[in-house]
């Protein structure tokens, strides 16, 4: 059997390494690449052992010289901390990373994905979100290196596109979450169970009104693969994510019932240009891909409140153990 030669970038973070794991099951042959700023070995340690899985440590902002007939371009911190850490090298992983990945892409004549975000509406004034709107976004802003980066990368594969004929395809990724989520990554789920867990009070930013909608990690996997496999006229740009809409209030209420803990809420000021309402309008994906989520938040938190207690769990014993050294 001839086996896809498939290139992951970002493949050791938590959707990249999902994915991975997704692609080796269809009897691919990946190969994943990540920096590790934040990528986590821990994300892929359970593949290492299968012959068809390949890890190279790299940054994408420099070029990368392999032969492969598919490349997944995931490589971007996508969560606010880490993405503002260095907003300079943010906005250059975003451009760079495309350019470079695309050049690859020409060369192989390999079709190729680009994870692109919601973040592309901005604070948005349409909603639901379809893809024919254009966003508000804050070009000067303190997250426009990723917004805009995101924005900049999609210019890129549209044009690689009209000017080399390259197979394209982008999807832009809504609110995710699952096991495998970082737990220092800022990002609201992660947030909520993290600080449950540890008896802390939940952090809730404005006054907790602000909507999203959250997509289970397997769902978006689904996505992805069926939106790579569509054929090669539906390009994208095309919502990937979960319109079930929830207000932060009512998740923190749920990730306190569903953990069993007391935690109080604590009201901190909203971020600057955070948005307030995010919602996919997913009738493309459901036309062109058959998709939609079929993991109902519920469902969803209940297994990543299981990873997250595992993981605080092994944390705590390394720290009682280095502690005794």
């Amino acid at each position: 059997m001839v086996r896809k030669r498939v290139l992951v970038t970002g493949g050791a973070g938590f959707l990249g390494s999902h994915l991975c794991e997704r692609l080796l099951a269809e009897n691919c042959d990946v190969l994943c690449v990540d920096n590790f700023f934040t990528g986590r070995k821990e994300n892929i340690a359970h593949l290492m052992d299968d012959p068809y899985f390949e890890v190279m440590r790299h940054d994408v902002t420099f070029p990368l010289y392999v032969e492969v007939d598919e490349i997944y371009n995931l490589a971007c911190p996508a969560s606010p901390v880490h993405y503002q850490y260095d907003p300079v090298q943010t906005t250059k992983t975003s451009v760079h990373g495309a350019i470079n990945m695309l050049g690859l892409a020409k060369r192989t004549r390999a079709k190729i994905f680009q994870a692109s975000t919601s973040e592309v509406y901005g604070d948005p004034e349409v909603h639901p979100q379809p893809e024919s709107y254009r966003g508000n976004v804050n070009p000067v802003g303190p997250r426009a290196c990723y917004d805009e980066g995101k924005r900049c990368a999609e210019t890129l594969f549209f044009d690689y596109y009209r000017q080399h004929g390259l197979n394209i395809r982008v999807a832009r990724i809504f609110n995710t979450y699952g096991p495998r989520m970082h737990p220092n990554d800022g990002r609201v789920v992660s947030n909520f169970i993290v600080q449950a867990l540890q008896g802390k009070p939940i952090t809730v930013y404005g006054d907790g009104s602000q909507t999203r909608s959250f997509c289970f990690a397997d769902d978006l996997v689904e996505g992805f693969i069926r939106l790579m496999n569509a054929p090669d006229e539906v390009t994208g740009p095309l919502n990937l994510g979960n319109p079930r809409e929830f207000t932060i209030r009512q998740l923190a209420e749920l990730v306190i019932a569903k953990t069993g803990g007391a935690s109080s809420l604590v009201f901190e000021p909203l971020p600057v240009d955070d948005p307030m309402q995010r919602k996919p309008d997913i009738a493309q994906a459901r036309a062109l891909l058959s998709w939609e989520p079929t993991i109902a938040l519920e469902d969803g938190l209940d297994n990543t409140i299981a990873y997250f207690r595992e993981l605080l769990g092994e944390q705590a014993t390394a720290v009682q153990y280095n502690a005794a050294e």
